[in-house]
């Protein structure tokens, strides 16, 4: 069984879900896969206000309990659809707290499965953009896998950093996360102006490396920019690892 944690936010569970159902072979309902997501958003802190070390609570405890309490369900693979959450102080916490457990569940690294997923399939790329929260963007989550891997890395100056991308999602009159169906057109404005920025940067792609980035901005078909969604790759990392023969190719 493949389990999401839900609450990081809430509608990042469903886009989870509904992505590995997209992504799974089936001629009908007892063809899909058996997943169950668990959304506990009222126990988990913000991720990046944790980072930016403006909440001492380390959202890391209530992930793991609820990646326990998939595990007791019958999950064997999780996944967190939450880029944020996989910076090093969260998401090492986890793991650790796992494997004291004796836990069993095999959980995902999103922003591992990211870097992997471009290497194979789409291996002549070198100039690799990102678009974040400021969570992802000061700890440097993506940088440094990117970096690793000998890609060139193009952020968001500073300022618009503070000033667009993460208002996009984070503002409470316009941002994302209070406004997800529909997104308010301010948001996509702001993120519409980052890609553009990144693409003039010389970027040949750039991840959404905000869950909801990936639900709210679309990258036409065409635009010579390919848009990398990390929950996508992660839905389908997910049926890989479960159901292998289930996975719908590319």
């Amino acid at each position: 069984m493949i389990g999401i944690v839900g609450g990081v936010g809430p509608y990042a569970g469903l886009d989870l879900m509904r992505k590995v159902f997209d992504n799974t072979l089936s001629e009908g309902d007892q063809d899909h896969v058996d997943a169950l997501l668990f959304s506990l958003p009222s126990r988990i802190v913000d991720r990046t206000e944790f980072l930016e070390g403006r909440e001492e609570q380390n959202p890391a405890e209530a992930i793991h309990e609820v990646l326990s309490r998939l595990e007791e369900a019958g999950a064997t693979v999780a996944g967190i659809p939450c880029n944020t959450a996989h910076a090093a102080p969260i998401f090492e916490l986890i793991q650790e707290k796992l494997d004291s457990a004796g836990s069993r569940i095999r959980l995902l690294h999103m922003i591992r499965e990211t870097v992997g997923f471009i290497q194979t399939a789409l291996p002549d790329l070198r100039r690799i953009g990102i678009l974040s929260t400021t969570g992802t963007y000061r700890s440097r989550i993506y940088q440094d896998a990117l970096e690793s891997a000998a890609y060139k890395v193009i952020l968001p100056s500073e300022e618009m950093q503070e000033q667009m991308i993460h208002p996009a999602i984070y503002d409470g009159d316009y941002g994302i996360k209070s406004q997800s169906n529909p997104v308010h057109p301010q948001a996509l404005a702001f993120l519409e102006t980052g890609f553009s920025y990144l693409e003039q940067m010389g970027a040949e792609a750039v991840i959404l490396g905000c869950t909801e980035i990936s639900m709210a901005f679309q990258v036409p078909a065409g635009r010579g920019v390919i848009g990398i969604d990390p929950t996508l790759v992660l839905a389908r990392a997910l049926i890989y690892n479960a159901f292998p023969d289930k996975l719908k190719p590319l």
